[in-house]
């Protein structure tokens, strides 16, 4: 059989096949959510010892540490990416709310509304550390973090995942009340080759340099 792919740089988008990337790019499918209306809380595991505590103008190098330490697994560097005075100038603003998920004093997890847009709130980031991950930490982010959001009564609550997350985290989403409403394809230098993430992270996305 002839192998029709076409290897040429920059590439055509095929939206009826497959797309060539570069050495040094990542592609991931972007799934969009929206939920209009404040849904029944999720159930909680009793004694957790969480709190969610907000976070007002916080340092910045406490926000790249705990971005880090949660989204590392799953590729997040979009806030890496930034500098001081721009990643400054979004969590230091007054209509972006930074909480902290906290346990026995330790910052444990990260929940970002961003009421910048009237009527549209963005859940923009919203994660806990690896070792939390199936423990009901998520589900008691969720319900305050909706609560919070809601009680804006915003027209809406949007939020997007990636092919790079943890593959459970779409459904949880939908679990939690959102519903699909598009897709998008993002494309971006992979973060692990400059040293921005490390080169062992995320190792569902081979490195391909």
């Amino acid at each position: 059989m002839t192998d029709t792919t076409d290897t040429s740089f920059p590439p055509t988008l095929n939206l009826d096949g497959y797309t060539p990337l570069p050495p040094g790019k990542i592609a991931t499918i972007v799934t969009h959510l929206e939920i209009t209306a404040q849904p029944s809380a999720l159930r909680e595991p009793p004694d957790s010892g969480l709190t969610l505590e907000r976070v007002d103008a916080p340092d910045t190098g406490w926000y790249r540490d705990l971005f880090r330490r949660i989204g590392e697994p799953w590729l997040w560097y979009s806030r890496l990416r930034m500098d001081e005075a721009a990643l400054r100038g979004v969590i230091a603003d007054p209509e972006v709310a930074v909480h902290a998920l906290r346990r026995n004093g330790a910052d444990v997890g990260l929940m970002e509304l961003d009421f910048r847009t009237p009527d549209d709130v963005e859940l923009a980031f919203f994660g806990a550390v690896p070792e939390l991950v199936g423990s009901g930490a998520g589900r008691f982010l969720m319900n305050r973090a909706l609560a919070l959001a809601f009680a804006r009564r915003p027209r809406r609550v949007h939020v997007y995942t990636c092919t790079h997350d943890h593959p459970a985290a779409l459904g949880f989403y939908i679990k939690a009340g959102f519903r699909a409403i598009g897709r998008s394809i993002e494309i971006a230098d992979d973060p692990r080759l400059s040293g921005l993430l490390s080169r062992e992270a995320a190792p569902h996305v081979p490195v391909i340099d």
